[in-house]
């Protein structure tokens, strides 16, 4: 299925984030919850997605399900502004932005280090690489094994210093949240693994 892409400019709210879409931008997936549908609809995420695992060695499925969580793939997803009175739209509660909700002095620490200095939150390449860049930076600070989707996304929402004072103890939303990430995870693997051969043979990955 080829999706095409649209260029207009809509206000959408997604998992109670405002996402302004304009000029030519790809949409979400029709259904984020199919690992296989997901890659079939947009074939350069898959290649880009698996060169974040070989890079970093964070799994797709645990990729997607933390991309899934932080925005619903919508590329230039923000939070939600915060109410003045209740009405007034206000500040935005943090700097977070893209398909990887990475705030900006965490993305610039990863674009010097990882080497990316062109990199852009909006664009879905340089996010998946962000991602996994992330989950092995966890498993150096926090000792996290990149294929433990529940704590890296904990590590991931936190920050390495939250998460090694534990301090998602006291949260117990961000508990529940990070369990969905961790369901989302298996999900996604149970799929790839029907539809993953494909992909790779499609685009000599062996």
């Amino acid at each position: 299925m080829r999706i095409k892409r649209f260029c207009k400019l809509a206000v959408v709210s997604v998992l109670g984030m405002t996402a302004y879409l304009s000029g030519c931008a790809t949409p979400p997936p029709s259904n984020i919850a199919n690992a296989c549908t997901i890659f079939k609809e947009n074939k350069a995420w898959y290649r880009q997605m698996k060169r974040a695992e070989k890079r970093w060695g964070m799994p797709i499925h645990i990729q997607l399900a933390i991309m899934r969580q932080e925005s619903a793939f919508v590329h230039d997803a923000k939070p939600a502004r915060q109410k003045i009175l209740w009405v007034i739209p206000g500040r935005r509660p943090s700097s977070s932005y893209g398909y990887s909700q990475a705030q900006t002095t965490t993305w610039e620490w990863y674009k010097s280090e990882a080497g990316r200095r062109g990199a852009d939150r909006n664009d879905f390449d340089d996010a998946a690489d962000f991602i996994a860049w992330y989950g092995s930076k966890s498993r150096e600070l926090s000792g996290i094994s990149l294929w433990d989707p529940y704590n890296q996304y904990l590590a991931y929402h936190e920050g390495h210093g939250g998460f090694n004072r534990k301090t998602y103890r006291k949260k117990k939303w961000l508990l529940s949240v990070a369990q969905k990430v961790d369901t989302n995870s298996k999900t996604y693997g149970a799929q790839l693994s029907r539809c993953e051969d494909n992909f790779n043979r499609r685009f000599g990955l062996f």
